[in-house]
């Protein structure tokens, strides 16, 4: 039986991503977007404070980036990559290199955050195996998240997430995160002294902030006596940049914080400023030269259909373009200045905890009771709705609330944000 209108058309036939197939409340429709807002069906206006899941850097339907795109499209929408090339993809690649500045030597074209991470993880491990070395054994943090593809899976932490597949997952030694207490040192010494050290092939981690974990966010220091101690062991380094870069937290690469350059870098999200899905695994000349080789066995058997999109890789161009400008830089500085604020005023409220900032990423931890702070925490629909009802877009991890908004969010959008936050924490204290 056919629908009657789209609303209907997705409520018969799409499955979204986490969310149950039985919806605990009603689907949003959006008909468009500007800036740093949404409009719905209904002609609400929403404010995206999350960047539609961190990707939105500059605004939606941004119009640089839609004529950029508009141009390609009537030139060349896509090529197979695979013998072939393209302006946009050779562009985006220098500039790539350029600007992330770490000795990165190739790039590698994927869709997204979790094939940019599996592309990475199999670099790494084939990189051993093209030296005929035996190592296997890959090292990540608990609480981790890298993606939902299953090697992906294998390096996060053993979740809600991983469960019904846990048994399916290749083994991962987990270390604590660094929090300042010498921890992560003591796990990772531990593990460096016992038997099958030699077989650990690679450290995977998110750089400064453990973002789907709930914002969690790092004591620098104590990272970089992490990385000087695996680089000693010459164990590859892959620094899972897929949210923390393009200056989400104050530097083009959270990477830029710390004195070790990675072997291998996965980016996504904000790469095309939320226009197009387009991953990239960028690798050093370490790791290029094991598969610069004349067996062509040892070649990287990997790639997408997709691979290497032309649209993709314009918008991405289009957006760094936007990225590198001086009012892009000063929003950046301005978002952080305005969450620091935010950050000192959220200590007068009880139920706020943990209040923190890195960069433009601002969150903190509602905590009225003893309930363990986890994904299906029953806050999380609670304080969903709140903001919706105000109309601002906060999804919330558990019961962590946080900020990531896009970089041309104005002071008076984000004000709206900060003091939405505010009366949650002020009708929960006196109610």
């Amino acid at each position: 039986m056919k629908k009657n209108n789209w609303f209907e058309k997705d409520a018969a036939y799409i499955w979204h991503p986490y969310s149950p197939l039985k919806q605990f409340s009603e689907v949003i429709p959006i008909v468009s977007g500007h800036g740093a807002t949404l409009t719905t069906a209904n002609n609400q206006t929403i404010i995206d404070a999350i960047a539609s899941w961190w990707t939105n850097l500059h605004g939606h339907a941004h119009p640089y980036i839609a004529t950029k795109l508009y141009e390609q499209a009537l030139k060349l929408e896509h090529v197979i990559f695979a013998g072939f090339t393209h302006e946009p993809a050779a562009t985006l690649s220098e500039r790539l290199i350029e600007q992330v500045a770490l000795q990165q030597h190739k790039v590698f074209f994927s869709d997204n955050g979790s094939t940019a991470v599996e592309v990475a993880v199999k670099m790494a491990l084939q990189y051993w195996y093209n030296k005929d070395i035996q190592k296997r054994t890959i090292i990540a943090f608990e609480d981790a998240y890298h993606g939902d593809t299953f090697g992906a899976m294998s390096v996060s932490a053993r979740s809600l997430f991983t469960k019904p597949f846990d048994t399916h997952l290749f083994d991962v030694k987990f270390i604590s995160r660094p929090m300042g207490n010498g921890r992560s040192i003591d796990e990772l010494k531990h593990i460096l002294t016992q038997p099958g050290v030699e077989d650990i092939a690679a450290f995977i981690y998110e750089p400064l902030v453990q973002g789907t974990a709930g914002m969690l966010m790092y004591d620098k220091e104590e990272m970089n006596e992490l990385l000087q101690l695996i680089n000693e062991r010459n164990i590859l380094l892959i620094a899972d940049e897929v949210f923390t870069g393009f200056y989400r937290t104050g530097t083009m690469l959270a990477s830029h914080q710390l004195r070790i350059a990675p072997d291998l870098i996965c980016l996504s999200k904000g790469l095309t400023g939320g226009f197009m899905p387009l991953g990239v695994t960028l690798c050093n000349a370490r790791m290029a030269e094991a598969y610069e080789q004349v067996d062509r066995s040892k070649s990287f058997f990997h790639g997408h259909s997709y691979t290497g999109n032309p649209l993709a890789c314009t918008v991405a161009n289009a957006s760094l373009d936007l990225l590198l400008m001086p009012e892009t830089q000063e929003s950046i500085l301005r978002i952080n200045k305005q969450h620091r604020i935010f950050q000192t005023q959220l200590d007068s409220y009880a139920y706020a905890k943990d209040p923190r900032i890195c960069g433009t990423i601002a969150a903190v931890d509602f905590a009225p009771d003893a309930q363990k702070q986890h994904y299906l925490n029953a806050w999380r629909d609670v304080i969903y709705e709140f903001f919706l009802q105000r109309n601002v877009l906060l999804r919330p991890l558990g019961a962590t609330i946080y900020i990531v908004p896009p970089y041309c969010i104005t002071m008076e959008q984000l004000e709206k944000v900060h003091n939405v936050i505010f009366e949650w924490f002020e009708w929960n204290e006196h109610s």
